[in-house]
């Protein structure tokens, strides 16, 4: 007897680490996935970002820790995920949300920082998804949702200019892909969700440059408003979404079409 669509979009039992969770998008897809009756592990970089949401959550009574995590070391990472077993029991899903960005034009890119974002925003998506999919794979079942952005599938030659961030996000997708043909057949599922233009303390400084523009060219035309990428993250989490698998969904106000 197949589920009724409650039932489909329904997270009860499941755990979910979210990183870059304390702020922002990952702090608002977290609250969705919460909301849906998932335990949550949060894991961020500052402590007192990480406290502070950790605490709130638990004051909505959502079942909910988190852990400090700079996600490009694996040691920390793999941290996570066992403090995740230990906890509540299990790993079911992974959004792979935490990332850094830095502007300049190609010729004048420090390596440094082309290095520093490949290694947050690709090698630590990959590393998570490696700890996870392990744990994943005794159970051959899971969801793993990698935050892209439009970012890695369409360029302006009015800017931004990120070509670390650009190339990370554009890695990304490719990586979903093949996490998804590796793992498929043992019950998990990878997709990306690849955020437009929404206010988060990454994206502020571009929208305020760009947000004219989108107000004129955007098919839908504003900036995403805060919410809008809960109902995705729910959706490719849960058994709403069971069929699908190595895709990546822009959300966007249709600036991709």
């Amino acid at each position: 007897m197949t589920k009724n669509v409650k039932e489909l979009f329904d997270l009860s039992g499941k755990t979910a680490i979210v990183t870059g969770g304390s702020r922002g998008i990952g702090k608002e897809m977290a609250e969705a996935l919460a909301e849906a009756g998932a335990n949550l592990m949060l894991c961020a970089r500052r402590v007192e970002w990480l406290d502070e949401t950790v605490n709130e959550f638990a004051g909505r009574e959502f079942r909910v820790a988190g852990k400090t995590c700079d996600v490009s070391k694996p040691e920390e990472v793999q941290a996570v995920v066992d403090e995740t077993v230990n906890r509540f029991g299990s790993v079911d899903i992974l959004i792979n949300n935490a990332g850094v960005s830095w502007g300049a034009m190609p010729e004048d890119m420090p390596l440094e920082k082309w290095k520093q974002v490949l290694d947050v925003n690709l090698t630590g998506c990959f590393l998570f998804a490696q700890a996870a999919g392990r744990e994943m794979l005794k159970k051959n079942s899971g969801s793993i949702i990698n935050i892209a952005s439009i970012a890695g599938i369409t360029s302006s030659a009015n800017g931004p200019f990120y070509a670390g961030y650009v190339a990370s996000k554009a890695g990304l997708i490719g990586l979903t892909r093949e996490l998804a043909a590796s793992w498929g057949r043992r019950g998990i599922r990878v997709n990306a969700i690849a955020p437009g233009f929404f206010h988060s303390r990454l994206a502020d400084a571009v929208i305020d440059i760009y947000e004219r523009s989108i107000q004129e060219d955007n098919v839908i035309p504003r900036v995403g408003n805060e919410g809008e990428l809960k109902g995705i993250t729910v959706f490719l989490a849960s058994e709403a979404s069971s069929y699908i698998t190595g895709q990546t969904i822009a959300v966007d106000g249709g600036m991709t079409v």
